[in-house]
């Protein structure tokens, strides 16, 4: 059988998996097992060594460690003080206090790492206080929906650590890379807002009471924690002081010390985090072993190489093949979820990059927007699961309310394509100038 035939057999063979309801970690790892028939190699050997090497790496520490924060952060005040903090100042811009949604998901970014724990924290606080006040269901949602998804872009950001992990780049580069593309979604977002409300004056709510600019700087005190907490994290890597690995755990010891100034942290809440931590730490590590297994073998066999080949005969330029790249991962995003996305494609993906000439680094800020894309895709986004079980709203209803700020995610690929620079300048400035 020649090899083209073998990779169609095998992606048939994964989709019927992932279709049966199999965990994915496993359909990866039964799919590396056929790949492995192919070849002579002994398939129990590069199962164990591909299973030890892809879960020992010193840099995947900080993946727990982050989802720890974030969990402990869910439980805390601080979204409610996001709110209380950033409402005075953002409701003399049109489109008012929506965008609280866009700027506290930013913000909780930055401290997080996970779309769906930014997403249900802010929306917890965002979305009983704009329904009290009126603002418009559709827009309420929809902005919640997609900024929301700016937790997988503005880091720390947990995909990239397993983009990082499964295609042996740097995360701290990463890190860098992903601030101004989550910058410049957060303004496209915030435009789009603006422009609406400017155009339908009608469906937004009477203006909020006038304050005085000292009870403003009063309110904008409840944002210091968060200041503090985001300084420790993100300044203690881009300032050379820690890995992203050590001011993970930085972030977790703040995020404790945040928790008991608040007086959130108590037994049951510590024990609810550590427990909900542990469970998607294991998933995303088995997801990880068994997609670095189905890497190994189908490096065994060729098909990578052989698929890279055939593409290339195509003559695509580098603008056409990512066209096409989008629209496979846009497709996925209906199926599979962000994470398993990112370690499913790699294998195959990567050497078709390569041969492209596009930077592993860019391509990894290319690849989360995609993603974030999947994250409000019916009907597996998470986003739409998180919003589904907070308004009672149907999951397409809520995925056609996120439409608009889909479609701004589609702009940012292209002026991510257009302008690689976004993603390339400040990592090459902060850490080649070091």
């Amino acid at each position: 059988m020649d090899l083209m035939t073998v990779s169609a057999l095998l992606i048939a063979l994964l989709f019927v998996f992932l279709a049966c309801g199999v965990w994915v970690a496993i359909a990866l790892a039964a799919v590396g097992f056929a790949a492995m028939t192919q070849v002579t190699a002994p398939s129990g050997p590069v199962l164990a060594t591909s299973f030890w090497q892809s879960l020992t790496g010193w840099d995947l520490t900080a993946l727990p460690m982050f989802v720890l924060m974030g969990e402990i952060l869910y439980r805390t005040k601080l979204s409610e003080d996001m709110f209380e903090g950033l409402a005075p100042w953002l409701s003399r811009l049109p489109g008012r206090l929506l965008h609280t949604n866009i700027v506290g998901c930013a913000i909780f970014a930055a401290v997080s790492g996970s779309s769906a724990a930014t997403t249900a924290t802010i929306g917890r606080i965002a979305l009983p206080e704009l329904q009290k006040r009126g603002y418009d269901e559709r827009m309420t949602i929809g902005t919640l929906a997609g900024s929301g998804t700016l937790g997988l872009l503005i880091p720390p950001s947990i995909i990239m650590i397993v983009y990082a992990t499964a295609t042996d780049q740097s995360i701290a580069r990463l890190f860098i890379a992903g601030v101004i593309p989550g910058l410049v979604l957060a303004g496209l977002f915030m435009g789009y807002v603006m422009i609406w409300a400017l155009l339908f004056p009608n469906r937004m709510p009477p203006p909020e009471p006038v304050t005085t600019f000292v009870n403003r700087i009063r309110s904008t005190r409840r944002l210091i924690p968060v200041v503090l907490l985001i300084a420790g994290i993100i300044g203690s890597i881009y300032g050379g002081l820690a890995s992203p690995t050590e001011a993970a755990v930085v972030g977790v010891f703040l995020s404790l010390l945040l928790s008991w100034w608040s007086g959130t942290l108590t037994k049951e809440n510590a024990r609810d985090a550590l427990l909900s931590a542990t469970r998607t730490s294991c998933m995303i590590c088995f997801i990880l072993a068994g997609a670095a297994f189905l890497t190994t073998a189908m490096g065994f066999t060729g098909i990578p190489r052989a698929l890279a080949e055939w593409v290339g005969s195509f003559n695509l330029s580098s603008y056409q093949l990512l066209a096409a790249l989008t629209l496979l991962y846009i497709v996925l995003g209906c199926f599979l979820d962000g994470i398993s996305m990112v370690v499913l494609t790699t294998s195959i993906v990567i050497p078709m990059i390569q041969q492209s000439g596009f930077d592993l680094i860019w391509f990894g800020i290319y690849i989360v927007i995609v993603t974030e894309l999947a994250q409000i895709t019916p009907p597996v986004g998470f986003n739409l699961y998180v919003l589904q079980s907070m308004t009672g709203r149907n999951l397409f209803t809520i995925g056609y309310y996120s439409l608009p700020l889909f479609l701004l995610m589609v702009l940012e690929v292209a002026l991510l394509a257009v302008f690689p620079e976004l993603a390339l300048w400040l990592p090459s400035t902060m850490l080649d100038a070091n």
